[in-house]
């Protein structure tokens, strides 16, 4: 889909957006957990590095472009930069072909499918330092124990609420299971008003959302059907049974969950912090939390969203590594997430974040027990999203019960 927007680049205020590139010019890239940058001849590079990534919506095509040029800069080199909005799809081809780009900018889930081809370079073997960075933000960007690629920022998902909405009903954020069904029950009116929506259409999207349930119920994406994973399904068929959440979920993406947040039709949504901008534009009176977690207790977690950059086997390798270290670096990690909206990749920066931007902390306090979707899966995990998102939709449309759902989605993972 266009912009691919259950991972990162969402509607976003202009200013916001503005404002930070204008930043970028005064933002040094020569200390931080990404390491020094190499330096260069700045008047004429000799070298240019082919890149490719999917932010095309403006402004913040331009302002990844003003990043690149600022690092390009500093390295001495001249960037080539393309989007493409099917990048995945993309990047195989050009492997096949043997004409990956130097430089490419990848939904981390992605990132394995790419590495297994052996046409990446191993960043820790180039010198690149993950110290400071969050480890599971790591672990989603290792392969085979070598690390591939290294992100700016990254995302997770919350439960945002409508606080004059609860303050009416009496009620506090929900933090079990138990808490959110009961809410999301009083919260709804017949068919115009929900407690709880949420994007659960039938594609990576509709997993993303699903696994913020799913891993805060402490199930894993190796065993689908796995007693956590059929109790995370149970409890949204029961609410959507129950019209606590719109059958709309089988197909709205996460801007339509927004848009009905934002007009009062929902009183609670699972979304990412990518909304921000758009909900204090609209003036939404709204708090975040964790995700609640089933009865017995847990921890709240969430699918790990965001992407990372990887360079391409060849001779322009190492300038390609240096714009990493670059685009890495703590200063500029920082004033790329403040203007799209993710937290640091960097642990120090990320706990800095909330300071300056307090809508963030829910975010910044879940971002650690995020998981990453490639982890234990490798470039098989496209496999199990789609049989996860097929589950999903058979038991919420009364095809199948959530047991069975998830006993076909296992087989057909596997097979």
């Amino acid at each position: 889909m266009a912009d691919r927007v259950f991972i990162g680049r969402r509607r976003l205020i202009g200013a916001t957006v503005a404002a930070g590139i204008l930043a970028l010019a005064a933002c040094s890239s020569s200390k931080g957990g990404g390491g020094s940058t190499s330096s260069g001849s700045k008047t004429s590079p000799s070298v240019t590095l082919s890149e490719m990534d999917y932010y095309g919506t403006e402004p913040t095509k331009s302002a990844l472009g003003t990043m690149l040029d600022s690092c390009a800069s500093q390295v001495g080199v001249t960037i080539k930069r393309q989007v493409v909005q099917d990048l995945r799809t993309r990047l195989l081809q050009l492997v096949g072909a043997h004409s990956l780009p130097d430089l490419v900018l990848v939904d981390n889930p992605d990132l394995d499918q790419i590495a297994a081809t052996g046409a990446l370079v191993d960043l820790s073997a180039k010198g690149l330092s993950t110290d400071g960075f969050y480890p599971n933000v790591i672990a989603a960007s290792t392969y085979q124990g070598k690390v591939y690629g290294l992100a700016s920022g990254v995302n997770d998902l919350a439960l945002y609420y409508h606080k004059k909405q609860f303050t009416a009903a009496g009620l506090q954020p929900p933090k079990t299971w138990s808490e959110l069904k009961a809410d999301a029950a009083k919260l709804s009116s017949g068919t115009k008003h929900f407690g709880l929506g949420m994007a659960l259409p039938a594609t990576e999207e509709g997993s993303f959302q699903f696994e913020a349930l799913f891993f805060s119920g402490g199930a894993d994406l190796k065993t689908l059907n796995s007693p956590q994973a059929v109790s995370a399904l149970q409890l949204v068929s029961d609410m959507l049974k129950a019209g606590s959440m719109p059958k709309d979920v089988l197909t709205w993406n996460q801007a339509n969950v927004e848009e009905q947040f934002a007009n009062g039709t929902l009183a609670m949504m699972v979304n990412g912090p990518w909304q921000l901008p758009l909900l204090k534009k609209a003036g939404t009176d709204f708090g975040v939390v964790t995700m609640p977690v089933p009865d017995s207790g847990g921890t709240s977690s969430s699918p790990l969203g965001g992407e990372v950059w990887a360079a391409a086997q060849g001779s322009k390798s190492d300038k390609a590594v240096d714009v990493i270290k670059c685009m890495t670096a703590a200063g500029n990690a920082v004033t790329w997430s403040k203007m799209v909206n993710y937290v640091p990749a960097n642990q120090s920066a990320a706990a800095e974040l909330p300071a300056s931007v307090p809508e963030m902390k829910t975010f910044v306090d879940e971002i650690a027990g995020a998981k990453g979707r490639t982890v234990d899966l490798g470039p098989d995990y496209p496999k199990y999203s789609e049989a996860l998102w097929t589950a999903v939709q058979a038991a919420l449309s009364g095809r199948s019960s959530p047991q069975a759902a998830l006993d076909a989605a296992q087989k057909q993972a596997v097979s």
